[in-house]
């Protein structure tokens, strides 16, 4: 039995009512960020309830109005023309328009979108964490403002964020790519030559936001010249392979023993996104500016690394016709690492760069194995059907991680 290790002979079926035991156990063996630990926690302990249910639109309108109406102090305020927003792998969303009275007394519509977990999600994360850094992040690039949080689903049926919705497409209309969660995405050239460097510049901008000094309430800040960042992160994916998986693997054993082994040191602390892609940004077809990043629930304040690793996997860009690979589907491989250097000024560490590389590998594997046949399995998300489907990724994963356990590039 390796170190980290916590069967001890549990039957892989006792994980979909795992005990108070069990829970404590792994919270002891891989202590992370406090937020995460409350988050996944909280997964554990509600494991063993119904399976999901999706709540019709006059339920939520209903939820909705006793909700704003807590939160606005008021009841002068109407909320109209609910509809379900297609799209996404592990959150529900639901669309609104809200009719209140501005500081002058007029009347004026805003346009609102309400993000929510299902009863389980392939990525058990913080609707408060990403409140945070929406609000970290607004004025910086462009992201929806945040309106509304109910962190521990006091009123919903499960926690809840609420913010502007932002116009805009994820891709072309021309383009049959990126059907699954904008993954693989082919702008095409003259998108590229507009989108790319804003690509960067955002990019740079996220990286280069100053946490020193500033006081988080769900967001926790890693020290520099310390293991700290990385070891969370690590702890964070084995805590949920440990906690979800219905199988052995000895590859995932190796590169567990290897990430433990190999934790590099933070030097600085900045802003990660944490899928930094196409499909999680909208931008104007016509003009090809960009409007606003989407999905920050895997965000947190670490390493940049973990960034530069995650949008450079093979599975997150796009290939040409001559087999040439965009990072986002927008830029380069050959040339995107200089090109950031030269953005942001921050340096890139090709030793940090294979460390999250193959984190980041594990973590996909730890998602679609484990997670998602969790999930499914169990019928706790409205993407049973999508969550089984993206188990395929698993053996080009695998070989993608077993190429960079080996020393090479992928």
């Amino acid at each position: 039995m390796n170190d980290h290790d916590l069967t001890w002979g549990l039957d892989f079926d006792d994980r979909d009512d795992p005990s108070p035991d069990f829970i404590d156990a792994v919270r002891r063996e891989y202590p992370t960020e406090r937020e995460v630990d409350t988050m996944l926690t909280r997964k554990m302990s509600r494991r063993k309830g119904p399976s999901y249910r999706r709540p019709d639109l006059a339920e939520m309108a209903k939820i909705l109005d006793e909700f704003l109406g807590h939160e606005l102090g008021s009841s002068n305020f109407e909320i109209r023309d609910l509809h379900w927003f297609t799209g996404g792998v592990s959150k529900i969303q639901i669309g609104f328009t809200l009719d209140r009275d501005d500081p002058a007394g007029r009347r004026r519509p805003e346009h609102l979108v309400l993000r929510m977990d299902p009863s389980e999600g392939s990525n058990a994360t913080s609707r408060a964490r990403e409140h945070e850094l929406l609000t970290l992040m607004n004025g910086v690039i462009p992201v929806p403002r945040p309106h509304f949080l109910d962190a521990e689903g006091e009123w919903f049926p499960e926690p809840a964020l609420i913010y502007e919705f932002v116009e805009g497409v994820t891709k072309p209309r021309a383009t049959g790519t990126g059907r699954i969660s904008g993954l693989g995405t082919d702008f095409g050239p003259d998108h590229r030559r507009v989108l790319a460097p804003q690509y960067l510049d955002h990019l740079s901008k996220i990286h280069n936001t100053d946490v020193s000094g500033r006081s988080f309430t769900h967001l926790q800040v890693p020290r520099t010249g310390s293991t700290e960042s990385a070891e969370w992160m690590v702890h964070h994916a084995l805590r949920c392979w440990e906690e979800d998986r219905g199988e052995d693997s000895p590859l995932m054993e190796i590169t567990a023993n290897w990430l433990l082994s190999n934790l590099p040191v933070l030097d600085v602390a900045g802003v990660v996104h944490g899928d930094f892609r196409s499909g999680n940004f909208l931008f104007d077809e016509e003009s090809g500016r960009i409007l606003g990043w989407l999905d920050w629930e895997r965000g947190l304040i670490g390493d940049r690394h973990r960034d530069l690793a995650w949008i450079t996997l093979p599975t997150m860009g796009h290939y040409d016709a001559d087999g040439r690979y965009f990072v986002c589907g927008l830029i380069p491989l050959d040339e995107f690492f200089d090109r950031y250097t030269e953005v942001s000024g921050l340096t890139v560490d090709p030793e940090r760069l294979r460390f999250y590389q193959i984190l980041n590998c594990f973590t996909i594997i730890v998602s679609t194995m484990a997670s998602s046949y969790r999930i499914a399995r169990l019928g706790k998300s409205h993407q049973d059907i999508l969550l089984t489907r993206v188990e395929g990724l698993v053996p080009v994963i695998s070989r993608q991680l077993i190429t960079l356990l080996k020393g090479k590039n992928t």
